[in-house]
């Protein structure tokens, strides 16, 4: 009876990707072409000094992209390095110079390789205020890069490709956090742990006591799937218990990595006025994806 599972499984996944599939790419075409700011929005471009409706070059959007995350890989290299005074450090120490950076490199630029045991070496300050914003930060820097791709492709007589700030805005509150927010709140009802309670000490079965972490796991396995980072909270990531403790969790986590992936394309077609083109690149994703 297993591989009955594991084709409802993948069937369960099919179907509501497919069902997905455009409204989410309706609702990303309309969030980085809408003319309105949301009023979160508006004073988040005040505090930075930006004009949302002026646009940029490409080259122009391109130091931005470089310059927002040359900040993120300082401030993550930072946190990391004086994590012993920061609150809820857990006793641990701050990790080497070169993990440090190492880390910082691969969260900023989302592809989140993990040299180290995250339980063992990071506490929850870092994890929240470091890495966990960088899923998201970095999740949506990639996006932006995407949709001024595709605008190049949509305006190819004009000079300007978009906004950074105002893609990079967008993408954060109006896309992921409201999804990981949802998706969160799933996985603590599917048994995923949200606490801040540090290592506990607990009775094994043979009499022996065994030390278990803890952590902030739903709130961060979340944005780290729908922002397809892949930095777990715990070393073997979602193979672990309480990062994925069912198997309906399990599904519901390779929704969440292909969420977004799946929904571009119809997002691409609406942008360029031919959603024929989306569905072609769609196609070509979902035969690599049944290969």
């Amino acid at each position: 009876m297993t591989w009955v599972w594991a084709v409802l499984s993948l069937l369960t996944v099919a179907v509501v990707l497919g069902a997905l599939h455009r409204p989410l790419g309706d609702y990303l075409a309309w969030v980085y072409t809408s003319p309105t700011d949301w009023r979160i929005e508006r004073g988040a471009y005040r505090l930075i000094g930006v004009d949302p409706r002026s646009e940029q070059t490409w080259q122009a959007y391109g130091r931005s992209v470089l310059a927002f995350s040359a900040v993120g890989l300082f401030l993550v290299y930072g946190l990391q390095r004086v994590q012993e005074w920061l609150p809820y450090a857990l006793g641990l120490s701050a990790p080497s110079e070169h993990l440090s950076f190492n880390t910082a490199a691969s969260f900023v630029a989302n592809t989140n390789w993990q040299s180290y045991s995250p339980e063992l070496t990071l506490g929850y300050t870092v994890q929240f205020a470091a890495l966990t914003v960088q899923n998201f930060v970095s999740a949506a820097v990639g996006i932006a890069v995407a949709v001024a791709l595709v605008r190049g492709f949509a305006s190819r007589r004009s000079g300007t490709i978009g906004n950074f700030w105002v893609d990079l805005l967008r993408g954060a509150v109006r896309v992921l956090l409201p999804i990981a927010v949802a998706g969160a709140l799933v996985l603590l009802i599917g048994g995923v742990i949200q606490n801040v309670d540090g290592f506990s000490a607990v009775q094994a079965i043979t009499g022996a006591t065994q030390t278990i972490p803890g952590g902030p796991v739903a709130s961060q396995e979340a944005i780290k799937l729908l922002g397809t980072n892949g930095g777990g909270f715990f070393n073997v990531n979602s193979a672990h218990p309480f990062e994925n403790p069912t198997a309906w969790t399990s599904v519901f986590q390779v929704l969440l990595m292909l969420l977004i992936p799946f929904a571009l394309p119809r997002t691409f077609g609406r942008m360029v006025g031919d959603t024929r083109q989306g569905y072609a690149i769609l196609a070509v994703m979902a035969a690599l994806f049944v290969a």
